[in-house]
C-alpha cells in the first residue's frame, strides 16, 4: 500500500512539475486525458522502481562525495534518476524529456519538495507506524 501511495504522490508531483517547468516535457499534449493519466502513472511507476532499485546503490557508491559536499550531491543523484527514468520511458514509448541537465535538476528539486509536502500532509511518509 505504501508503494502505491508513493507512485500516486510521484505522479502528482511529476504532473505539477511539468506544468511549472517549460523545459520538462511529460506525455503528448494532443493525447486524451485518459492517455495522459496512464502515461504519467506509468512514468511514476518507472521512477518509483528506479528509486527503489538503482538509487540506493548509487547513493552508497557516492557516499564519500555526498559527505564532502555536505549532501548537495543528492541533488545530482536525483537528477540522474530522473534522466534515467526519461531514458527508460523513452524505450517504452512514453514521453519524459528534459531540454537540458539544468531543467532536470530543477525538476528534481520541485518534485522532491512537492513529494515531501504531499507525504507529510497525507501521512504517507511515516515509517514504522501502523495506521488503524
Amino acid at each position: 500500500m505504501r508503494f502505491l501511495g508513493h507512485i500516486i504522490v510521484t505522479g502528482l508531483a511529476l504532473w505539477v512539475t511539468a506544468l511549472i517547468l517549460p523545459g520538462m516535457h511529460l506525455g503528448e499534449n494532443s493525447a486524451s486525458v485518459l492517455t495522459q493519466v496512464l502515461t504519467i502513472g506509468a512514468i511514476a511507476l518507472i521512477l518509483a522502481l528506479i528509486d527503489t532499485i538503482v538509487k540506493p546503490i548509487l547513493e552508497l557508491l557516492a557516499l564519500p562525495i555526498t559527505c564532502l559536499t555536505l549532501g548537495l550531491f543528492q541533488l545530482v543523484i536525483n537528477t540522474l534518476m530522473l534522466l534515467l527514468a526519461g531514458w527508460v520511458s523513452g524505450l517504452l514509448g512514453l514521453t519524459l524529456t528534459f531540454d537540458s541537465f539544468w531543467w532536470a535538476l530543477g525538476a528534481g528539486i520541485i518534485i522532491g519538495i512537492l513529494s515531501a509536502i504531499v507525504e507529510a500532509v497525507t501521512g504517507l511518509g511515516e515509517r514504522g507506524r501502523e495506521r488503524a
